[in-house]
């Protein structure tokens, strides 16, 4: 049975810090994310996960520069040290063709990691490896050349009844938790019903928005580990098309106007405050 995300859903999912929390317990990203052709991958990831409440963001891509210039609180090094992440994001701005053998190496030691990890992008077609909790958020281009790759037959992802039984079908085989990004995101994990969010206005299709969800993402799963990849997906996916809806001006039926992904990410706290509130 499909089930369509809501609101109440996504409110009760949110985590209000207590006066006991310190930046370890609100959640720790770390991102593997961008390189020197697309630093603005990293710096759209950071941003979000910050803004969407993390306590402390670890970044050990190739775009430190970048990154600090925008958010100098991230800590930014080339390993991951002694910090404990809770969660990762991976592969957002990066380029399986131009992979190294050290990026390799750090990617496969997370996907071997405890930790749960967002792959997107560029570390797709790592899905499948390693022992890590895995979430993948292709689009929909992507998501078809992971089921080539996989064997699975070629379905028609116009049409919402294909698409939620292609993701069902794709997350079963991986053992993973899927999030076919779309007007209407389709998510299943390996053992869950599939849950559908359709909430987003439609100027939120614009390059860089998937990388703000990634970093949501991430800073969701962070707050609470303990909970489902599938439902922390969700709650994601609707508070990153209800913070496009209010950059764009798009709530309540308005046409709303254009904007860029840096937006999404700068409207997720009073996003989240209106939730809390």
């Amino acid at each position: 049975m499909l089930r369509e995300w809501t609101r109440a859903d996504t409110s009760v999912l949110l985590r209000v810090p207590s006066v006991d929390d310190d930046k370890y317990s609100r959640g720790v990203v770390g991102l593997r994310t961008g390189s020197a052709a697309y630093p603005g991958a990293a710096v759209l990831g950071v941003e979000a996960a910050w803004r969407a409440g993390a306590g402390y963001v670890l970044y050990t891509g190739e775009a430190r520069d970048a990154v600090l210039a925008k958010r100098p609180e991230t800590v930014a090094r080339t390993e991951v040290g002694r910090t404990r992440v809770g969660a990762w994001v991976i592969g957002s701005g990066t380029d399986a063709e131009h992979r190294s053998a050290d990026e390799r190496a750090e990617l496969d030691a997370i996907l071997r990691g405890d930790a749960a990890v967002v792959v997107d992008a560029g570390a797709l077609d790592l899905a499948g490896e390693g022992s890590a909790p895995t979430l993948l958020t292709p689009h929909a281009g992507e998501f078809a050349q992971l089921r080539a790759r996989l064997g699975l037959d070629e379905l028609d992802l116009s049409h919402e009844d294909d698409r939620t039984t292609a993701v069902v079908e794709t997350a079963r085989r991986l053992r993973a938790t899927v999030l076919l990004k779309g007007a209407r995101t389709v998510i299943a994990g390996p053992d869950h019903d599939p849950i559908v969010v359709g909430n987003a206005p439609s100027w939120l299709s614009t390059a860089g928005t998937g990388d703000v969800l990634a970093g949501v993402i991430g800073a969701l799963v962070a707050a609470d580990p303990g909970r489902p990849l599938a439902q922390s997906a969700a709650a994601a996916a609707w508070l990153h098309g209800h913070a496009a809806a209010r950059a764009s001006g798009a709530a309540h039926g308005a046409a709303g106007h254009p904007i860029v992904a840096l937006d999404v990410a700068d409207a997720l706290p009073g996003a989240i405050g209106e939730l809390l509130s």
